[in-house]
């Protein structure tokens, strides 16, 4: 995990717009260059490292001897390449797992290269022999990069909005800053001048679609076919536990988020089992966040005792939670209600867990709720296509909501996060099978995950079976959730008459509640002008709800009063 910035076309000073580059150092706080690209006075790279693969010769932008025209700044882990140097006869100068981008694109150009990488990455490449720059970004866009482009060829490109805001240009005096869309690559021409004009936009993967690297995968060919549910459930195992696996790659500590819920527990229980297979030194240490005896912390030492890490709880009041929403919304860079108020718990303990401990590289849950039908309002489905539909587009907007969670509470930390829900191969398997499979059944949401690791023994069955508890709802009591702690704070802040006049103050997307009022009135201090970031707010589908929290709609209701 790392902080990549770069200019191509610049009007100004450089050593006036890098000083935008460091506003993303908490990306990468072991190292940090910033590089002039060699005849283009103009262009330059800035890039934050947090050193986990290759501590000695992984500082960017990646330049080799054989390819001296291919400058490469990226953010990313890729998992395969070392499968791909044996299978391709690459002959790798460093140990940096992003080498193999410049030997796939010098092999077959930029489509083979982006579909091929198995992993999540962003980057910026520059081929000055061919004058090309190219962006591209991984398959859920696990990974973020924002850019800018002007008119007249100005290019920034950045993992974090904020540090493209605040740019100047002579023709522009506030480029749009916009996420880049993930699975895509751009292919732009760079001119004499040092600015580029875009050529094309390519998808280059669609999550539906098993990859084109699963040639290349640790586990080639599954051993069974065909959708009989024991089939099924055994193939589920394999693929997952392969993707936790191939998440092993690292040079510093590995440690995972434990909510005591289904995902991150069964995450946890998978990682250390593998980390005891390959006789992982240390032990696995798990982090667990909660207001006194929260659902989340008891279920939480529930998991920790049964598989044997070395657990960690960070304890917070609410005091606590509503002095961190600035700094919050800051790192997040959104004003979504369901996001900010999960981002703060998470935010916390990565906060808490980078003082007390040395765990870098964080495993997590994030993706299973949107691949495997987790949310409670599944169960209101009119149908299995439409859950499978429904399923699908939660999916393609994951790096608007929980995967910029997940990413900006961990890197505001200097931390790295992995989440193996979101492997390619698993995913794309999970979205291959019938609709009826993955629909909630018995009035339980996941059941086919939940049934997949029945006889496994890796967790107890109370959490195999926990009901779905939202992150931000279970680390607060049953009797009062974290939501409401919030509201009645912000609803002493927030004056009725300002929320009447939302409408006129915030045309798009305008606030309907003093809690998204006070959200947005944040957000626009930090970004004014860019609440087009957020296409729309986060809520359930097929209900009557006025409130992302699960805990407002009727099922969960009746579900934890039995």
């Amino acid at each position: 995990m790392c902080g990549i910035w770069a200019l191509f076309g610049s009007d100004e000073c450089l050593s006036v717009q890098c000083l935008s580059a460091m506003k993303i150092a908490h990306r990468g706080p072991d190292a940090f260059r910033f590089e002039n690209v060699n005849g283009f006075t103009n262009c330059c790279f800035g890039f934050h490292r947090l050193a986990v693969v290759d501590q000695l010769y992984g500082m960017q932008p990646i330049r080799v001897k054989k390819f001296p025209y291919l400058w490469l700044c990226y953010n990313g882990e890729i998992y395969n390449f070392k499968q791909l140097q044996k299978q391709l006869g690459f002959e790798y100068q460093t140990l940096v797992d992003g080498e193999v981008i410049l030997h796939l694109y010098n092999r077959g150009g930029m489509e083979q290269t982006a579909s091929m990488l198995d992993g999540v990455f962003a980057f910026i490449l520059l081929d000055t022999a061919n004058r090309k720059v190219f962006l591209a970004r991984d398959t859920y866009g696990v990974r973020p990069l924002f850019k800018v482009l002007t008119d007249d060829g100005f290019l920034g490109v950045c993992s974090e909005a904020k540090g493209l805001i605040n740019l100047k240009h002579s023709t522009a005096l506030c480029p749009k800053v916009e996420p880049f869309l993930p699975g895509h690559y751009e292919v732009l021409d760079l001119k004499p001048s040092g600015k580029v004009a875009s050529v094309e936009l390519v998808k280059f993967h669609s999550y539906k679609d098993e990859p084109l690297h699963a040639a290349c995968d640790t586990v080639e060919t599954l051993p069974s076919v065909g959708f009989d549910l024991e089939t099924v459930k055994s193939n589920i195992r394999i693929l997952f536990e392969n993707a936790v696996r191939k998440r092993l790659m690292a040079h510093r500590r590995i440690g995972c988020l434990l909510s005591g819920g289904l995902d991150s527990s069964l995450v946890a229980a998978v990682l250390l089992k593998l980390m005891k297979e390959i006789n992982i030194s240390y032990p696995l240490q798990t982090f667990a966040i909660g207001m006194e005896n929260s659902p989340d912390l008891v279920a939480a030492r529930k998991v920790a005792a049964h598989i044997g890490s070395e657990h960690h709880e960070v304890i917070f009041n609410s005091e606590e939670g509503i002095q961190a929403i600035e700094e919050v919304i800051f790192s997040v860079e959104t004003y979504d209600i369901t996001t900010v108020r999960a981002s703060i718990g998470m935010y916390l303990v990565n906060k808490k867990k980078k003082k007390k401990t040395d765990s870098v590289v964080i495993f997590s849950g994030e993706g299973s709720d949107e691949l495997t039908q987790g949310y409670i309002y599944f169960h209101k489905a009119p149908s299995p296509v439409e859950a499978a539909e429904e399923s699908e587009r939660l999916l393609k907007e994951l790096y608007l909501f929980d995967v910029l969670r997940a990413d900006r509470t961990t890197a505001a930390h200097g931390l790295e996060l992995r989440v193996p829900f979101l492997d390619h191969r698993f995913a794309s398997y999970y979205l291959s099978l019938p609709a009826e499979l993955r629909i909630p059944k018995n009035g339980i949401e996941k059941y086919l995950l939940r049934e997949s690791f029945e006889d496994s023994n890796l967790l107890p069955k109370e959490i195999l079976w926990r009901p779905k508890e939202a992150f931000s709802d279970g680390i607060a009591s049953v009797k009062k959730s974290w939501f409401s702690f919030l509201q009645d704070y912000i609803d002493q802040q927030i004056d009725d008459h300002l929320l009447e006049k939302a409408v006129e103050k915030y045309p798009f997307n305008p606030p309907k509640t003093k809690e998204s009022y006070y959200y947005r009135q944040i957000f626009e201090k930090h970004y004014p002008g860019q609440s087009n970031w957020l296409p729309h707010y986060w809520m359930p589908r097929w209900v009557k709800a006025t409130d992302p929290s699960a805990r407002t709609l009727k099922h969960y209701k009746s579900a934890t009063q039995e």
